[in-house]
């Protein structure tokens, strides 16, 4: 049985529920990782800015070559914009992120000594770094709390009733206060597979959903278990 919201969820309700919601989904995806390929903190950095408007499949075949070429900041920085493009051409808005990759390159090299900084208010302030690439770097490069607030996170927070906003940074921080920091992290992993895998935008896998119970969106999607399964889509996605 699906929850049913008759009348307005306390806060401590919510809570609870969204706690619960992530427990199971710890149970679902105990492996939940970041399906970017890196190394060190650079390389994290970079894939993450490669990964707008692709797949993370996509970026993964391409970063090795970049890399290869180009190991430091200090070695993009420096490179040849046309041979760069070149290389990022799969990745699709190539001139676009060439010129944020080589950019973030030399901000690194010229203001941060050829290192990533370790705080939000200095990565929002290289080139084609926003609060969700930030987090995500900083999350899984760095250990340091914060919420990746994609599609499919700020999609699945909105159905579970934990948001209502469209605003990334609203859903960050009204997410953000449902769960302790130390949850963070994983949290954004757990959602972000679970909206691949089976929380689809358009025909979400209802009948199939281990979180069913909880959501308050249940019956978006097809709610038999038969025509449910067919839709589930099997990982990785790297």
């Amino acid at each position: 049985m699906a929850v049913k919201k008759t009348e307005p969820e306390t806060h401590a309700t919510l809570v609870r529920r969204a706690r619960k919601i992530n427990r199971v989904l710890a149970e679902t995806y105990p492996d939940a990782h970041i399906e970017l390929d890196f190394q060190n903190p650079f390389q994290l950095l970079v894939a993450t800015v490669l990964s707008a408007q692709t797949t993370d499949k996509g970026v993964n075949r391409t970063t090795p070559i970049l890399f290869a070429k180009y190991p430091t900041p200090e070695d993009l920085a420096a490179a040849n914009p046309e041979d760069v493009e070149e290389i990022l051409k799969p990745t699709g808005f190539f001139r676009a992120k060439t010129k944020s990759v080589m950019g973030l390159s030399a901000a690194l090299r010229d203001r941060f000594g050829g290192k990533v900084p370790r705080k939000l208010d200095d990565m929002v302030t290289l080139p084609g770094v926003g609060r969700k690439t930030a987090n995500v770097v900083l999350g899984n490069a760095y250990g340091i709390p914060g919420i990746t607030v994609d599609t499919h996170f700020g999609r699945l927070s909105r159905r579970f009733g934990w948001t209502t906003s469209d605003d990334p940074v609203k859903v960050e921080a009204e997410v953000g206060e449902l769960f302790p920091k130390s949850e963070w992290v994983m949290l954004s992993h757990r959602l972000i597979w679970h909206g691949r895998r089976i929380c689809h935008a358009r025909k979400p896998a209802c009948g199939a959903c281990p979180v069913a119970d909880w959501c308050p969106s249940f019956g978006l999607g097809p709610t038999d278990a038969a025509t449910a399964v067919k839709l589930v889509k099997a990982g990785p996605f790297s």
